[in-house]
């Protein structure tokens, strides 16, 4: 007899119902959900070590989102048909649940812990990742680990000017913003998304609209977990030891000079940790000798946690950020485009110590990336790829494969440009764009938007408009305290500050967003006041932007192959593609071009891809010779194939021959073919008719040559 479960259900906003289940699977772990909305299920447990490694003093959380292929009734791809290493789609959706759950556990909990979720059955037209957050939330609110929600993240789209909560995929290709907003029930957490061209207003709204429908969900988590014993109370822990005496000499010592050196202002991130540093030995230098070594540990914390409060009150206090700018000054910009001769497009942007050096190449149709997942199929014309390398922060790193960070700043700055790349005629080119950060002390993947667009029209993409990007923070006292909007944050006011809110766009509205907020009680007017910040510097980094490049170039470099299109009726495909795609490739290899064939509704789509133009025509001359329809009475130059006792197989059109009849060679009598005519010959010859039984066309070459005087009709 299968065990009972605890369920709890709660209702979309659209009718559909939702259900949450737990004791049933998974009973090992230490908290296991089933989410359950129409015939998509995914199954999120979580595991946390009963103690903390030696010398971990921070959350070792691990998120993971895998998409089981058989959920969905397919086979995964590749030689060994199984599931492989998370793809970028879902190492996203990982990230998304991760960057929400991260900042409710306490802050000296350092326990390792592994939040799992697999899509266990789906539905074609059923997003799955709106739903992923929910599941980790649900699975850790009936678990014994201590955590500071429940939270749950929700999609916002606006269809036909209407907000809908966790649209289907067919309604989403109509939305002109997607946002996925997570939240607990009292404040937002985390908001991603893409856009295009909305306001500033439009954002606020559906932020608000996604928080009213994720306040339900937290209640049906809280009502489920309220069900389960071991739910609570949560465990008791001790992952921290700490010297309170120790800890006072720290703060005694070092907040005044912290907060002098904060005041000084200096735009140098090395020698501003190298001043900070110094203070921190200076303090070490004070402790016996013997008990150094021991005490280093705790010092370090302690000391980081005195110059975060330095910081941070300089700033809420003199209005005076680390590098000595105002609270919505923009860091120096300078950029340059065609840097690099032989790439399709380049551009360098730099704003104060981050930098990156974006290239731009222009492909085919056979570029496009392929998309092959459990539930989202297809292909994809326009990537951007993110490299973020150890000597950018001075560093040294091993370089290993892609890291989740460099495929989520990436994707951002993919999703910033793409409202804005041209689609159809205007655009017949696959395109790549990689962004390679030199330097970065902030806003990398914002320098990644800023040089992309550089780029592309150094490229001659002709990009709708241009796209920038800028990253705002906030230092805040609380709900009803003091707080400081700071405009183009550094690294180090990302990390010791309490929200990281990227925004890109183009002057007329947002493109992409991207938010994290790492304290309680962030209000709308801070939002708003953050979001009104964004888009003046915004506007100001177009400004700069537009002291470089303002238009695509009015033609591609030499170097980037042209493509053109044709269409033809869909019946021709085979004959082009001809037998084991025999024509097509003899056709590339004498013309020199690539060409690729799609068949769309009635037509084939091809593109002809070349760097020469006369290549270009070459083969477009021979394509329509294939679709073109033979007329009894024109005369073709044809070539002759091949020679038979009876006449001559003469190709008039490639694929299509007729037969020229000995007797239609010439006007005398001839005794063997091979006496006028070779094969690989050219030879004039006149469509005379066509066998309305066997479809073959007869030729004549003598109707097209004088006829002799004492010659009888």
């Amino acid at each position: 007899m299968s065990p009972q479960g605890i369920k709890q259900s709660f209702e979309l906003p659209d009718g559909r119902i939702v259900t949450l289940e737990t004791g049933r699977l998974a009973k090992q772990a230490d908290g296991a959900v089933v989410v359950t909305v129409g015939k998509t299920m995914l199954l999120a447990t979580v595991v946390s070590e009963e103690e903390a490694r030696a010398d971990v003093d921070f959350m070792p959380l691990s998120v993971e989102y895998k998409e089981k292929y058989a959920a969905t009734g397919k086979f995964p791809g590749g030689f060994f048909k199984r599931e492989g290493r998370p793809s970028d789609y879902e190492v996203l959706i990982a990230r998304l649940a991760d960057r929400a759950l991260r900042p409710l556990f306490p802050d000296d909990y350092h326990a390792d812990t592994q939040v799992i979720i697999n899509l266990i059955s789906g539905e074609n037209d059923v997003l799955p990742d709106s739903f992923v957050a929910l599941a980790a939330s649900a699975a850790l609110s009936v678990s014994d680990i201590p955590f500071g929600g429940p939270i749950s993240e929700v999609r916002v789209a606006r269809i036909n000017g209407e907000f809908v909560v966790n649209p289907s995929m067919s309604l989403l290709e109509e939305a002109d913003l997607d946002l996925m907003v997570a939240a607990t029930k009292d404040n937002i957490m985390m908001v991603e998304g893409e856009s295009k061209e909305v306001s500033e207003e439009v954002m606020l709204e559906a932020l608000k609209f996604a928080h009213d429908a994720i306040k339900v969900q937290c209640e049906a988590q809280l009502q489920l977990a309220s069900q389960v014993g071991k739910a609570s109370p949560k465990r008791e822990y001790n992952h921290e030891d700490n010297d309170e005496e120790l800890k006072a000499a720290v703060v005694a010592f070092a907040y005044t000079p912290c907060y002098e050196l904060a005041l000084k202002g200096n735009p140098n991130k090395h020698e501003r940790s190298d001043a900070f540093k110094a203070i921190r030995e200076q303090f070490m230098e004070g402790i016996a000798e013997e008990e150094r070594e021991e005490k280093e540990p705790l010092v370090k914390r302690y000391f980081h946690e005195v110059e975060k409060k330095a910081v941070r009150d300089v700033i809420l206090n003199e209005r005076v950020r680390l590098d000595g700018r105002k609270l919505d000054e923009i860091r120096p910009i300078w950029c340059e485009v065609d840097y690099l001769p032989s790439t399709h497009g380049s551009a360098i942007f730099t704003r104060g110590e981050t930098q990156s050096l974006v290239t731009v190449t222009l492909g085919n149709k056979m570029d496009e990336q392929t998309i092959d997942g459990a539930v989202i199929e297809g292909t994809s014309n326009f990537m951007l790829h993110y490299n973020f390398p150890g000597f950018s922060t001075g560093e040294v790193k091993p370089m290993r494969s892609v890291s989740r960070r460099e495929v989520g700043h990436g994707n951002l700055a993919e999703r910033a440009l793409k409202p804005m790349i041209p689609n159809g005629d205007e655009n017949p080119y696959t395109i790549r764009v990689v962004s390679d950060i030199l330097e970065s002390n902030g806003s990398s993947s914002m320098a990644s938007v800023c040089g992309g667009t550089l780029a592309l029209l150094d490229a001659g993409v002709k990009i709708k408009k241009p796209v920038a990007g800028i990253a705002m923070g906030l230092i805040s006292e609380g709900r009803d305290g003091k707080y400081a909007v700071l405009s183009d944050i550094l690294g180090d006011e990302d990390h010791l500050g309490d929200m990281d809110f990227k925004v890109t766009g183009t002057k007329d509205g947002i493109t992409a967003c991207q938010m994290d907020i790492k304290v309680d009680g962030l209000t709308y007017e801070v939002l708003q006041i953050a979001l009104e910040q964004a888009k003046k510097g915004r506007l100001h980094i177009l400004d700069e932007m537009a002291k470089t490049i303002t238009d695509p170039r009015p033609d591609y470099k030499d170097i980037v192959p042209r493509i053109e299109k044709m269409v033809v009726d869909k019946e021709f495909i085979g004959a082009i593609i001809g037998p084991g795609g025999k024509i097509i490739q003899e056709m590339q290899r004498e013309t020199n071009t690539v060409i690729v064939i799609e068949e769309k509704g009635d037509f084939g789509v091809i593109d002809i891809v070349s760097p020469n133009k006369e290549s270009i025509e070459l083969a477009k001359a021979r394509i329509r010779a294939i679709v073109a329809v033979p007329e009894v009475g024109e005369v073709y130059l044809g070539t002759v194939k091949s020679i038979v006792p009876f006449g001559a197989f003469v190709e008039i059109f490639p694929g299509k021959d007729g037969l020229l009849h000995i007797s239609e060679i010439e006007w005398r009598r001839l005794e063997n073919v091979e006496s006028v005519l070779k094969v690989g010959d050219k030879v004039k010859v006149k469509l005379v008719g066509v066998d309305a039984k066997t479809n073959k066309m007869k030729l004549s070459r003598k109707v097209l040559l004088p006829k002799p005087e004492n010659r009888q009709k």
